[in-house]
């Protein structure tokens, strides 16, 4: 799942509305802006607020940004890590429900995310031990995808909380768990480069596909 990052967006919102507001007040007047404009100003930066918090829950900044030209840049790497989730579970012959790419995809599932993949839960936490491999290679997909195109991952924090919760009450010891996710990222980032180009084709469609404003 890519991160939404979402924990300091809003503070970070509120606050720039505040600093507009408060520069609109100090220095409206002197760069020759009337009264009427400065309440109008003011009145729309907070009625933005609201309708993010009851819209869009507070990431109406994300839904704005992937709505601009250059969001798709944004949305082009959520793309990417959902993809690498798809492509290991579709080898790995693990269902996949849906996948979701941009904040507006989310929101509409009712999903606090920028991304998200959707797998069918597992009948038991406790997996025999070639399960755990299986899920620690889809799991690690999407960091292992981004870091094939981008060189690095900016998602996956709840991939990698997942995997640590289902590794922790599988009854394995904690050497075991990190040897075996260890190799399950080195043979998925070999598999994803290998197939570079097929990983490239399922982000694009992925991209084509996901929900934007204005569109």
């Amino acid at each position: 799942m890519a991160d939404p990052g979402e924990g300091s967006t809003g503070a970070l919102r509120a606050g720039l509305v505040v600093a507009g507001i408060t520069a609109l007040g100090a220095f409206g007047p002197v760069l020759g802006l009337s009264a009427a404009w400065i309440v109008v100003a003011v009145g729309g930066g907070l009625v933005l607020l609201s309708v993010d918090a009851a819209t869009w829950q507070g990431m109406g900044g994300h839904v704005m940004a992937e709505a601009l030209p250059g969001g798709v840049n944004r949305l082009r790497r959520i793309a990417v890590h959902e993809a690498g989730h798809v492509l290991i579970a579709e080898q790995e012959k693990l269902p996949v429900e849906r996948v979701m790419v941009g904040t507006l995809a989310c929101l509409k599932a009712g999903l606090r995310s920028s991304g998200a993949t959707e797998f069918t839960v597992p009948e038991s936490v406790r997996m025999p031990l070639e399960d755990l491999r299986r899920w620690s290679r889809v799991l690690q997909a999407g960091i292992a995808a981004e870091t094939v195109v981008y060189g690095q991952a900016r998602g996956g924090a709840d991939d990698r909380a997942m995997l640590g919760q289902l590794w922790g009450l599988s009854g394995h010891d904690v050497q075991t768990a990190q040897r075996e996710q260890r190799r399950a990222r080195r043979e998925i980032e070999q598999a994803l480069r290998q197939g570079r180009a097929v990983l490239d084709e399922r982000a694009q469609a992925l991209l084509t596909e996901a929900p934007r404003l204005g569109r």
